[in-house]
């Protein structure tokens, strides 16, 4: 890199091109399998404005914890699994529509917080591994999750509607139904132009969700995040409480993540109450990443660029597959290698950019040495 761009902060087309690897690389993928899949530009249009506001909620959960410093929280899926024990009730009560909504959240939130103060203080013990821990922890509380939801939902918790009872008498069905309750907050002034439908209600909670994000940046609470993402034996000698203020961002993190598994359901209309938790953090996770968030930097427009590339590519991939191939589960194969695959690449990636800048430091702490003596 030359003086001047070390000056104006400018960066090379080669470390630009290196820096967003992923996006270009999923742009390219649809530009290829968008005409190949035969769909209409206003059929295109409708399913990823439906998937942003499904999704897009989800996936911003994810920026807090990387702002303090914590990575990929792959214990959003806590946060997914109380939303769901919130719909469960609300489905039990026959609460329906958007009171049954804001039930279910009501419900989630104090479970949300509980799960994420003990996931926060897991990670406190193991810094420097939150992302393989959270994961490891989102696994342990899956196996509670479902002692909880097949064997005590009955005979300790109350459930009365038979409807979403096992033909045993105790524990829930594999699939709750939300027929009721489906796309009730997506349907509420929702707007549309030439076939399109804008779920107007949904992008406008997600939109108060990013003003939430830009406004608790600003604060101090925001600024000590920052600070502890920076440097954590900086942030402690500056007074800041580290562990304290990293449970807070993934309590944070787990209370957003509840509350968007609930918009996600009722857009779905029903709950697959044993699996639908299960890939949400990887999903939202690979959403993330396509967009240009790496493991230690994630904005708003990462989250929604995101959102675009992932599910486009999710809508097209098999209609192209099976055009090129004659058979669409090639399409299915290559959206969930590429899921995976775009998670190791960007740890890959994070674990390679840290090591090289710790030996530049390393170099350089060399270099000053050698001029003292």
């Amino acid at each position: 890199m030359s003086t001047k761009q070390k000056k104006t902060g400018a960066k090379s087309p080669l470390e630009l091109l290196r820096n967003n690897s992923v996006p270009i690389m999923f742009i390219l993928i649809c530009a290829v399998c968008i005409p190949v899949s035969g769909f209409s530009p206003g059929y295109l249009i409708n399913e990823i404005l439906t998937r942003m506001g499904r999704n897009t909620f989800l996936i911003l959960s994810l920026l807090i914890p990387i702002m303090a410093g914590m990575g990929l929280n792959f214990g959003m899926t806590l946060g997914a699994m109380a939303g769901q024990i919130g719909l469960i009730f609300a489905a039990d009560w026959q609460i329906w529509g958007i009171p049954g909504m804001v039930l279910a959240v009501i419900i989630s939130i104090p479970i949300s917080v509980l799960l994420g103060l003990f996931c926060g203080k897991m990670l406190n013990m193991a810094k420097g591994r939150e992302m393989i821990t959270s994961y490891i922890i989102a696994f342990f509380m899956n196996g509670l999750y479902q002692l909880v939801v097949l064997y005590m939902m009955g005979p300790v918790i109350p459930i009365k509607h038979a409807s979403i009872k096992l033909p045993r008498g105790y524990g829930i069905r594999n699939t709750v139904s939300l027929l009721n309750m489906r796309q009730a907050l997506d349907n509420l002034w929702a707007i549309r132009i030439g076939g399109v439908k804008i779920p107007v209600l949904t992008l406008l909670i997600t939109g108060l969700l990013c003003l939430f994000i830009i406004w608790f940046r600003k604060t101090k609470l925001g600024q000590d995040m920052r600070a502890v993402g920076q440097d954590m034996d900086v942030a402690r000698d500056a007074g800041i409480k580290v562990e304290r203020t990293r449970i807070i961002a993934i309590v944070l993190s787990t209370v957003c993540a509840g509350i968007g598994m609930v918009i996600y359901l009722q857009n779905m209309g029903n709950i697959a109450t044993y699996s639908s938790h299960t890939q949400i953090g990887m999903f939202c996770i690979a959403a993330l990443l396509v967009g240009g968030a790496s493991v230690d930097k994630a904005s708003i427009g990462n989250a929604f660029l995101g959102v675009v590339l992932f599910h486009l590519m999710f809508i097209v991939a098999p209609s192209a597959g099976a055009k090129i191939t004659g058979d669409s589960m090639i399409g299915e194969y290559f959206r969930v290698f590429v899921s995976y695959g775009v998670i190791t690449l960007a740890l890959i990636m994070y674990e390679t950019k840290k090591r090289i800048a710790k030996g530049k430091a390393g170099e350089q702490l060399q270099l000053d040495q050698s001029e003292e003596e």
